[in-house]
Formats: structure tokens, C-alpha cells, sequence
């Protein structure tokens, strides 16, 4: 099971151990600012709903779904010649052959959607993509609310006047959280891109072969 399922189990434990940590540290961060303010303490679970852990976290979540979903979405048709995150610019390949031209075995053991075909297979060719973006709006949605959130407790805390959605949405504090973290994303996938040009990680599908020419585009 284990060596079937590695990569999604040793990251998914990562994600929920470091989750833990920062809920933790957080709700410790939080309280000593409430405390130096003459405010109580926060409950775990109180903490867990609370917008300083809601926008902190929607904030991250928002900023990785988007990066995922640009780079799905723009290596369909851009290339970078050179990078093992790049299809070839010369050679056809196999994740752009026609599932409508499936058959025999291919077909049977095709998902559902491509047996299906019509509109469902048409959704199907882009779900991946589609799913990303929705998930990066789902956050994008968290990240308002939750920093709407904070904002007025912060705001009710000091005696200064309340924030509607459309206030918060508005003003630069939510436009710097966001796009501080989309610039640093963006930055990363442009180091994968170009820096797979020029190194290797032996054994890694994310690296060409380590013997390959920095010319050879792809990952094959």
C-alpha cells in the first residue's frame, strides 16, 4: 500500500502535521496579543473559528491553488524550451491525443466520462484545471471573509468603526496579503521552469534524465 500510495501519504502527513503546529502556534500568537490588549483568551475551538486562523490559512490555501491552476492551465499551449516542466516543442505528446479515438482495451479501461462522451467528456478533458480554480476561488472567498473578520474584531477592539465585505474586499490591506503571496508563487514555478533547463534530480519525474542535453525539452 505504502509504495502505491507513497507520495500522497508522506505529504498528506505533512500537510496535517504542520497544520497542527500552526494551529498551536497561532492560537499562542493570538492569545498573548489578546492578553496585551485586556482581552480574554481564546478557546482552541473558539480560535479554530475565529479570523485570524481563517485568513492566515485561507490566505496560504488561495495562493497554491492558484499557482497549481496557472501552470496546468498555461503548459497546455506554452512552451520553455529546455525544461523538464515543458511539453516538446517538436514531438507530439501523449496527454494531448484525442480521447474520442479511444478503443478496444484503451476505451474499456478509460474513466467513465470518456466511455460516456458528450458533454461530461468535454468537462472531463478539463476537470483537472477547472477543479484548481475553483478551489482557489473557494479560498480566495475564505481569505475575505476570514480577513473581514479579523479586521472587525480588531477594529471593535480599538473603538474604530466596522468593515462591510465590500469595504474589505476594496481596501489595500486585502489586495497586499493577496498578492504578496501570488508574486512568491508565481517566483517558484518560474525557478522550476528554468532551472530544470540547466539541473537534475536524478530519479525525480521532474527532472530531465541526467544525462540529457540542457536542449532536450520534456521530462522523458
Amino acid at each position: 500500500m505504502f509504495r502505491r500510495n507513497g507520495l500522497s501519504i508522506v505529504i498528506g502527513a505533512l500537510f496535517i502535521a504542520l497544520l497542527v503546529g500552526q494551529v498551536f502556534a497561532g492560537e499562542r500568537q493570538y492569545n498573548d496579543e489578546r492578553e496585551k490588549h485586556g482581552e480574554p483568551a481564546l478557546a482552541l475551538r473558539a480560535y479554530l473559528a475565529s479570523g485570524h486562523f481563517l485568513e492566515a490559512t485561507a490566505e496560504n490555501w488561495e495562493s497554491e491553488f492558484l499557482q497549481m491552476a496557472a501552470y496546468v492551465f498555461f503548459t497546455v499551449w506554452l512552451f520553455q524550451r529546455g525544461s523538464a516542466e515543458s511539453k516538446s516543442l517538436d514531438e507530439p505528446e501523449e496527454v494531448d491525443r484525442d480521447p474520442r479515438l479511444a478503443r478496444g482495451k484503451r476505451l474499456a479501461e478509460a474513466p467513465w466520462p470518456v466511455r460516456r462522451g458528450g458533454v461530461v467528456l468535454r468537462l472531463y478533458e478539463y476537470s483537472l484545471s477547472i477543479a484548481l480554480f475553483l478551489l482557489f476561488l473557494a479560498s480566495f472567498a475564505a481569505h475575505a471573509v476570514g480577513g473581514l473578520r479579523l479586521h472587525n474584531a480588531e477594529a471593535l477592539a480599538h473603538g474604530e468603526p466596522l468593515q462591510t465585505l465590500s469595504d474589505y474586499l476594496s481596501s489595500a490591506q486585502f489586495w497586499f496579503e493577496s498578492l504578496q503571496n501570488w508574486q512568491s508563487e508565481f517566483l517558484a514555478i518560474l525557478s522550476m521552469v528554468v532551472l530544470s533547463i540547466f539541473l537534475r534530480q536524478r530519479g525525480s519525474p521532474e527532472s530531465k534524465p541526467v544525462d540529457a542535453p540542457h536542449s532536450q525539452t520534456g521530462g522523458g
